[in-house]
């Protein structure tokens, strides 16, 4: 099919439907990839932090995008590597990175709990380098799924490239305020880290080829997230009382 041919079929009603389907898909994995770079990037000096995010984010699309072009191929990794063992690439690389989530998120649970950069007097080392490399990596697992899903859903690739991009623009453009919130707060810091062990066993599970259903860890990541924000508006409303309290 040409380019023209594409064109027009990503402008008939099913394919706009399928594309706010993949845009949808797109911006809930999306969450992921902002707790994710947020958490990595809260280990650089401050300075470091939008950059990394902004040049992590960007090499992470493109990385994307060719598998997008490639998706076809990309549909073939989830045949077995070797005859008669039920294990694919895919799997392979689904269970490195859920292994690799949440071993990162463990260890960051301990470095806020145990006060380890307090303890080091607030001097991180510069890994600008290795925050690039994880966020790239991370989101290629993360992409890995969502891009075999769309193929399934439409053979058209320039609609899973639009769903791509126009995803990635929503979170390009709220991944730092989402990320600086969670910095300056601990104890959401703490509930981001908890919801990637979360997401990292799902992802480990799912190559091992156990299906857990999403709306199994979202719904309840979203009502302790409503529970923290509620707890958090408690303690500024009692700080603001306190504060505008009549001094006897």
């Amino acid at each position: 099919m040409d380019l023209a041919a594409l064109f027009a079929d990503a402008l008939t009603f099913n394919s706009l439907a399928t594309l706010a389907l993949l845009i949808g898909l797109e911006l809930v994995l999306g969450i992921d990839n902002v707790l994710v770079i947020s958490i990595v990037v809260s280990r650089l000096p401050e300075h470091q932090r939008d950059s990394a995010r902004k040049l992590g984010l960007f090499i992470a699309l493109a990385a994307r995008l060719a598998f997008v072009a490639g998706a076809y191929w990309l549909v073939h990794l989830t045949d077995p590597i070797v005859p008669g063992v039920p294990f694919s690439w895919r799997d392979v690389v689904l269970i490195a990175g859920g292994l690799f989530l949440l071993w990162k998120a463990v260890k960051e649970i301990h470095h806020v709990v145990e006060l380890k950069d307090e303890h080091a007097g607030g001097h991180v080392a510069n890994a600008f380098g290795a925050a690039i490399v994880q966020i790239v990596l991370l989101d290629m697992v993360f992409s890995l799924d969502s891009v075999i899903t769309a193929v399934g859903l439409t053979p058209n690739l320039l609609i899973i490239a639009f769903a791509v991009i126009a995803s990635f623009a929503v979170i390009l453009a709220y991944a730092k305020a989402i990320g600086d919130f969670i910095i300056r707060r601990p104890a959401l810091k703490i509930l981001a880290l908890a919801f990637l062990v979360t997401i990292g066993v799902t992802i480990f599970l799912e190559g091992m080829h156990q299906h857990v259903a999403k709306a199994y860890i979202y719904l309840p990541m979203g009502f302790a997230l409503v529970v923290e924000l509620l707890q958090m508006r408690h303690d500024s409303n009692r700080r603001r009382q306190a504060g505008s309290a009549p001094q006897h």
